[in-house]
């Protein structure tokens, strides 16, 4: 199958990720009027993956209920949604246009490329890795693989100590499972957030039943024999030594940029496809957003220079305005600034910013429990916080970072002061 001709081929976006849908709806948004193709190499109408280590697998939500989008949504703003597509390889002519080829033969036609492709679990090389119950959860057919099997499992070990481990642990204890998690570093979720929040979600996950081993890493995952010869997961055997049983062994160690395509384009890569602040990758015409993107860093105050790769619904999302008001002419009228969360059983952690070059920190705690805010301070500039169960706090670093602004440092150790109040421009 192909497209018309490139008078009418438009803008081509590959990934029907959270970023690729944003960008579409966007586009439209803006008054975009061309052709829109949005292709995902998923047989499922694309979908938010949060709910997987979450509501989806202990039952709240159904595959429609994750759908980012209604069945009717596509057809209304002129988007032809194609599903079960991959794209490997992007013949191009000057100025952004050419041809992408799809493994099965299929071909669309384009004037402009967008690449919105995400990333892909990292896998782990350790014998056992492909015996059956040995699991990874990056997208929904790794879910519904997951959640069929869990039934039948009572002990689970699951590999990485990242946010979609911890949230699958709390999900798992939810459902009566016994969950241990092995961390390869000495704390948890150590590149999200700093030392004492690690520390805080340690203790947090221990009480609520979750064994975790930190400084700890697979030697092999051990196998058994059923009554037909096939082997499947028994357990798993650290770099220390122990062996933890385990009918389920669930691997989420990190997830790898998937620039392969970008790469046969002859597109520089490095830690993800290298944009510019308008989300332009090298050749001056493609645009990458989201997971696969290596980006300046959009902190106002970050040292010229300083890029990041962001794996987050909101980056996805803002990411993708930013490129959509680009392909508009409209460029530097937005730009996002990095915020996270993750739904950790009764826990909501919610980040703003990003947690390095301090100097120094504040905790806000009350004294109520499961509830107080990290701020990070660089000087006298808030540059981050990690906000549990206090999403007023988080609101307020989130605004006074967009706004290039401060809290300035001894008034918010005053927890009866709200820090929206207290938010400062800086002179």
């Amino acid at each position: 199958m192909s497209t018309p001709s490139s008078t009418e081929a438009g803008l081509l976006i590959i990934g029907a990720s959270q970023s690729g849908v944003q960008l579409a709806g966007s586009l439209r948004a803006l008054g975009y009027e061309g052709r829109l193709t949005l292709l995902g190499d998923e047989d499922h109408r694309p979908y938010q993956r949060p709910p997987l280590s979450k509501a989806f697998l202990h039952g709240d939500m159904t595959r429609d209920q994750m759908a980012l989008r209604s069945a009717d949504y596509w057809a209304e703003h002129r988007i032809d949604l194609v599903r079960n597509e991959r794209i490997d390889r992007v013949e191009r002519s000057a100025g952004g246009s050419g041809t992408a080829f799809a493994a099965s033969g299929a071909s669309w036609d384009f004037d402009r490329l967008v690449l919105a492709v995400g990333a892909r679990a990292r896998r782990l090389d350790v014998p056992g890795e492909d015996l059956p119950g040995t699991l990874y959860l990056r997208n929904a057919d790794d879910a519904l693989a997951f959640r069929a099997q869990v039934p039948q499992a009572q002990q689970i070990v699951i590999v990485g100590g990242g946010f979609v481990g911890l949230e699958t642990a709390l999900s798992l204890r939810k459902l009566g499972k016994e969950v241990t998690v092995l961390a390869h570093g000495e704390r948890l979720i150590g590149r999200a957030v700093g030392r004492e929040t690690s520390a805080y979600f340690l203790r947090a996950h221990r009480e609520r039943g979750v064994q975790i081993r930190l400084n700890t890493g697979v030697r092999r995952i051990l196998g058994t024999e059923d009554g037909d010869g096939a082997g499947r997961v028994s357990g798993v055997e650290t770099t220390g030594g122990e062996v933890i049983p385990a009918q389920i062994v669930l691997l989420g160690i990190g997830a790898v940029p998937n620039t392969e395509l970008a790469e046969s384009m002859g597109l520089l890569c490095e830690d993800g496809v290298v944009v510019d602040d308008q989300a332009v990758a090298s050749d001056g015409t493609t645009l990458a957003v989201g997971d696969c993107a290596n980006l300046p860093n959009p902190l106002p105050g970050a040292e010229p220079g300083d890029r990041v790769r962001l794996e987050s619904v909101n980056n996805a999302i803002e990411h993708a305005k930013v490129a959509a008001y680009s392909l508009t002419g409209r460029q530097g009228e937005y730009a996002g600034i990095p915020w996270f969360w993750s739904d950790q059983g009764d826990l909501k952690l919610q980040i703003a910013g990003l947690s390095r070059g301090y100097d120094r920190t504040l905790l806000r705690h009350d004294g109520t429990g499961d509830r107080f805010s990290m701020l990070y301070y660089a000087g006298d500039q808030v540059v981050a916080a990690d906000c549990v169960n206090v999403p007023l706090d988080f609101m307020a670093v989130r605004s006074a970072l967009a706004q290039g602004a401060t809290i300035p440092y001894e008034q918010a150790t005053d927890t009866s002061v709200r820090l929206k109040t207290l938010i400062t421009t800086q002179t």
